[in-house]
C-alpha cells in the first residue's frame, strides 16, 4: 500500500540510474569541500603546483633541452595530466563505496553508482583543470596549438578509463587482502612517476631501456598523446592499440571480480580496513 512505485521500462531505468549517478557525482565532487567551486579550485592548484614543480625541476637539472621541439608546457602537461587523471581515476574507483558500506542503505544506490560517480568525479575536476591551464597559457602568454586535438583527447580518456580499470580489480581485492592491496596502489603509484615516461621521450630512449617500461599501458598513451600534440612528433616504439586492449580486458576481469566480492561481501570486512 505505502511502497514507492518503482519504473518497469528500459528508458526509465536508464534515466533513474543516470539522476542516481549525477547526485552521486556531485557529492564526491564536493567531498573535499563544501563549496563545488572550492573543491574543483583545490584540484586546479594541485595541478598548478605539480606542473610548476616539474617545470622548475626541468631548468635546474638542465634537461629541458631534451624536450620534443615544440611548446614546452605542452610536452609537461602532455605528461603530467595524463599521468595524474590514471592515478586518481585508480585511487578515486578503488576508494568508492562497496556493497557492505552505509551508503549502499539507501534504495535508489548500488555499486555500480558509487564506482561510475568516483570515475566521473575524478574526470569531471582534472578535465576542467587542464582547460583552465590551456585557457590561461592560450591567452596570457601564447597560443596553444594542438597538431590532433581529438586524437590527444582520446589518449586522455584511454588514460582515465585505465586508470579505473585498474582501480575496479583492486578495489574487488580489496575486502580479502586490504593491506596487500595498499601496499600494491602505493607501490604502482610510485613507480608511474619515472615508469610513465612522463619525464623523457620515448624516441630518444635506448633499446634496452625501452623493454623496461613497453609493458606499462601509461607509458603508451602518454607518448601517442605526445605524437598527436606535437607536429614534429611520430611515436616509434609505442601504440594506442595495446593500452585500448589492455584497458577492456582489465575491464572485464574487475567487473568479474566485483561480482565475485559482492556476492560474498560481508558486514565485518568493513572493520578491516
Amino acid at each position: 500500500m505505502f511502497q514507492a512505485a518503482r519504473p518497469t521500462s528500459t528508458g526509465a531505468l536508464l534515466f533513474g540510474l543516470a539522476e542516481v549517478t549525477y547526485h552521486a557525482t556531485v557529492r564526491k565532487v564536493r567531498k573535499t569541500h563544501g563549496n563545488a567551486v572550492l573543491a574543483i579550485g583545490m584540484s586546479l592548484m594541485q595541478s598548478v603546483l605539480f606542473v610548476a614543480a616539474f617545470y622548475l625541476m626541468f631548468n635546474v637539472l638542465g634537461t629541458r633541452s631534451a624536450a620534443i621541439r615544440g611548446d614546452f608546457m605542452l610536452y609537461l602537461l602532455s605528461g603530467i595530466f595524463l599521468y595524474l587523471v590514471h592515478i586518481q581515476a585508480l585511487q578515486g574507483v578503488m576508494g568508492s563505496e562497496t556493497s557492505t558500506s552505509v551508503m549502499m542503505q539507501h534504495a535508489p544506490m548500488n555499486t555500480l553508482v558509487a564506482i561510475l560517480s568516483s570515475a566521473l568525479s575524478v574526470l569531471y575536476v582534472k578535465t576542467i583543470s587542464i582547460l583552465v591551464i590551456l585557457f590561461v597559457l592560450h591567452t596570457l602568454i601564447e597560443p596553444v596549438e594542438f597538431h590532433d586535438w581529438s586524437g590527444a583527447m582520446m589518449m586522455y580518456l584511454l588514460a582515465w578509463g585505465s586508470g579505473c580499470a585498474l582501480g575496479l580489480i583492486l578495489m574487488a581485492a580489496k575486502p580479502w587482502a586490504p593491506d596487500v592491496v595498499k601496499i600494491i596502489q602505493m607501490v604502482y603509484v610510485r613507480a608511474n612517476m619515472i615508469a610513465s615516461g612522463k619525464m623523457f621521450v620515448a624516441n630518444m630512449m635506448p633499446g634496452f631501456m625501452i623493454n623496461m617500461f613497453d609493458w606499462n599501458p601509461l607509458f603508451h598513451i602518454i607518448d601517442q598523446a605526445r605524437g598527436f600534440t606535437f607536429v614534429n612528433y611520430f611515436p616509434h616504439h609505442t601504440n594506442w592499440q595495446y593500452p585500448l586492449y589492455a584497458t577492456l580486458v582489465l575491464l572485464l576481469l574487475g567487473m568479474m571480480g566485483e561480482f565475485y566480492t559482492r556476492k560474498r561481501a560481508s558486514a565485518s570486512w568493513d572493520a578491516r580496513r
